[in-house]
């Protein structure tokens, strides 16, 4: 660095004397050129003097200017050397370490490494699990607040991960944003092309950490990744950014050449083995890393042979430690002790460890300092920190923070291409401002994000023929009809819920404290993030219908209570009536009540009972009786049998159909006819309304 900076003075004075001598000669010449000028006959003994200063001055000149490139070309040098990685004694400890023997105490100048304003950045992370794809979604928005570049997210990801995390990006339209998924059933297992007729990739491998096999996935992506990719920032999900992730991305310009993996000290005293009696953990390199935040420079490891590197290194610890107790963390550990030359230490800052009893109050002295923060505990927010309060507001800004603010354009860098993302704009550009219809018909091409299977969801490998999910749809003030609908239907039901990203943690809240949710793993939960004035409820209705699972769907309203046993009696009638043969809708009678507290009938008969005494009513009967006229209650209060309608105009009962049926008209938002069109659209496909005898449901009053 020195040198460097040796070598710029001395090009700065040579083109400095350069300069005055250039100056110099063209004042000579042009002492000449205005004697000719004037007509003033140059004195003939002078002549010859004149030319030899001239020519000497030229000389002085030519020899001025082959001593600058000189110097130009050795800074060139000079600057090649200091920017191939090598390390330049006496540097900061962000620099890194030098190298062993060859330590100064010269202070050097700092480096500056920036990354191109519109170069893309690669981020991989491993994700599986419904919960897993929900913290993740945290991470993301944090980096996608403070950046300021193009990014490609690599997800390592299981099946369930992959449905949710795809339909959300799909749905978000983030500009300047590319998503690749990979298999990670296959990675794990190495069953997929470039895994295929290989061994296991790490399935082999005991680990009794609690991200079970997926948290060996790590190891795995020189492989995983597209061999052309040559580095990319590995994070995990319980990580938070405070800063623009272009920063970390910098750092790869100071690895040395030996240098490929670049981690933070670990901040617990762990691989100390001194944690308690006989506490053994797997080799490390003084403290160890954490693996929660990683730089890899995958074209050195993929030269190196990381893959037969950290296999021979694995089997060779499994001999006596028998299996890993913090996954990926104890391999690279392990590789690092054998070859310490490998790691680049990055500044603790940019992976600040909120576990019980670390030193991550070492990382930071104010605000500023702070880059990302790792909830590595197990306990997340619940950690021991004396800061703890501070960060958990942080966590809960990008946690409850409108994602729909992060659509935003990155100015002077040409988005990535995105043919949806492009169509929706030109169809905007081409809506009629003057068109009555304008709010509806923006409404109708507004992009909601979507976030399926928000909590944990045990989906149904092998469905009965004739099972059948409740579909509905509802907003936060109908929060209160969950347990009760849970409690009256014991099948599958798929829910699409309206809200805000503040009012889905409220909704999260909500159902991990119900003793009636949160036992139950049949009930799938969608998001649909609110964006717009109008209220999208076939938009909802579709998303929930989509995400069923069985051959048949009862396509409901929240404020329903259908009768108890109803889930068995409809599997029953769809068996008797030999649905899957026949192209029918079954309809549910509706009846509503005006009493918010209501003694529920068990059978149709004390249903029947109520009705006359006037505690319950046919629905709508006094405002809308079109809706459900119908029906023809009257022959239903005698009926032992299923039997037939015709449809009317405005006709909109509830129904069980068949899960590929005709689905909602999105163009309708808000209130009116958005059920009505959808059984119009039953009809004219020929459906069969058929009338069960035995079935019925209670609307319950709602402010």
């Amino acid at each position: 660095m020195l040198r460097s900076w040796r070598m710029k003075l001395k090009l700065l004075l040579a083109t400095v004397t350069l300069a005055i001598l250039l100056s110099w000669l063209y004042l000579f010449v042009g002492s000449l050129e205005y004697g000719r000028f004037l007509l003033l006959p140059p004195c003939l003994g002078e002549q010859p003097n004149r030319d030899v200063e001239r020519e000497a001055l030229a000389s002085r000149v030519r020899r001025v200017e082959e001593e600058n490139q000189q110097l130009r070309l050795q800074l060139g040098q000079a600057q090649a050397e200091s920017s191939d990685g090598s390390p330049q004694w006496g540097t900061s400890a962000e620099d890194g370490d030098p190298p062993r023997g060859k330590r100064s105490n010269r202070t050097a100048c700092p480096k500056h490494r920036t990354v191109h304003k519109c170069e893309l950045l690669h981020v991989a992370i491993v994700c599986a699990g419904h919960n897993a794809s929900r913290d993740v979604v945290t991470l993301v928005k944090s980096i996608l607040f403070h950046r300021k570049n193009p990014l490609h997210f690599h997800f390592i990801t299981d099946s369930v991960a992959h449905q949710i995390l795809q339909t959300l990006f799909q749905s978000w339209m983030v500009p300047s944003v590319h998503v690749s998924f990979y298999n990670a059933d296959d990675l794990k297992a190495g069953t997929c092309p470039p895994f295929a007729l290989s061994q296991p990739e790490v399935s082999w491998i005991p680990n009794k950490h609690y991200s079970g096999i997926y948290g060996l996935m790590k190891l795995t992506l020189t492989k995983a990744l597209p061999s052309n990719l040559t580095k990319v920032i590995v994070l995990d999900t319980d990580i938070t950014f405070a800063t623009d992730i272009a920063e970390l991305w910098a750092v790869f310009g100071k690895f040395s050449e030996k240098q490929v993996i670049g981690l933070v000290e670990n901040q617990s005293d762990w691989y100390l083995g001194n944690l308690w009696k006989n506490h053994k953990p797997w080799p490390a390199l003084g403290r160890g890393f954490n693996t929660g935040v990683i730089l890899l420079l995958l074209d050195r490891l993929r030269h190196l042979g990381w893959e037969q590197m950290w296999r021979l290194t694995a089997e060779r610890e499994l001999m006596s430690m028998l299996s890993t107790s913090l996954a990926d963390q104890d391999i690279f550990n392990a590789v690092i002790k054998q070859d310490p030359s490998l790691v680049y230490r990055l500044p603790c800052f940019w992976n600040v460890q909120l576990s019980d009893h670390t030193r991550s109050e070492q990382c930071y002295t104010e605000l500023s300092d702070l880059k990302v923060i790792h909830w590595n505990s197990p306990k997340k927010l619940r950690v021991k920190n004396k800061h703890v309060e501070f960060f958990r507001n942080l966590y809960l800004t990008f946690l409850e923070y409108d994602g729909n603010l992060l659509r935003r354009e990155l100015f002077g860098c040409a988005s990535l291409p995105s043919p949806p993302r492009d169509q929706l704009h030109q169809a905007l550009e081409e809506l009629d401002e003057d068109d009555p219809c304008y709010d509806f018909r923006q409404q109708h091409l507004t992009q909601h994000r979507i976030h399926l299977f928000f909590l944990q969801y045990e989906f149904l490998a092998l469905p009965n023929p004739t099972d059948v999910t409740l579909v509905a749809q509802l907003s936060m003030d109908r929060l209160q009809m969950l347990e009760a609908i849970c409690k009256h239907w014991a099948g599958p039901i798929s829910l699409a819920l309206y809200m805000s990203d503040a009012e889905a943690q409220q909704f999260l809240r909500y159902a991990q404290a119900s003793e009636v949710l949160s036992t139950r793993r049949n009930v799938a939960y969608h998001i649909v993030y609110k964006e717009g004035q109008f209220y999208p409820i076939n938009l909802l209705r579709n998303v929930a219908l989509a995400n069923t699972q069985t051959p048949y769907v009862f396509l409901t309203d929240i404020d329903f209570l259908p009768m108890y046993g109803l889930y068995d009696y409809l599997r029953n009638s769809i068996q008797q009536l030999e649905l899957p043969q026949r192209k029918a809708a079954l309809i549910v009678p509706a009846f509503e009540t005006l009493h918010y507290r209501l003694t529920f009938p068990k059978s149709k008969a004390e249903l029947l009972s109520m009705l006359d005494m006037g505690s319950l009513y046919t629905f709508r009967y006094h405002v809308w009786p079109k809706g459900h006229a119908p029906t023809d209650y009257a022959k239903w209060r005698t009926a032992t049998v299923p039997y037939r309608v015709a449809w009317q105009p405005d006709f909109e009962p509830y129904v069980v159909v068949r899960r590929d049926c005709p689905k909602y008209d999105q163009r309708f938002v808000g209130f009116g006819w958005n059920k009505v069109s959808h059984i119009m659209e039953l009809d004219a496909q020929e459906y069969e309304l058929l009338v069960l005898p035995n079935a019925f449901m209670i609307h319950m009053p709602h402010a």
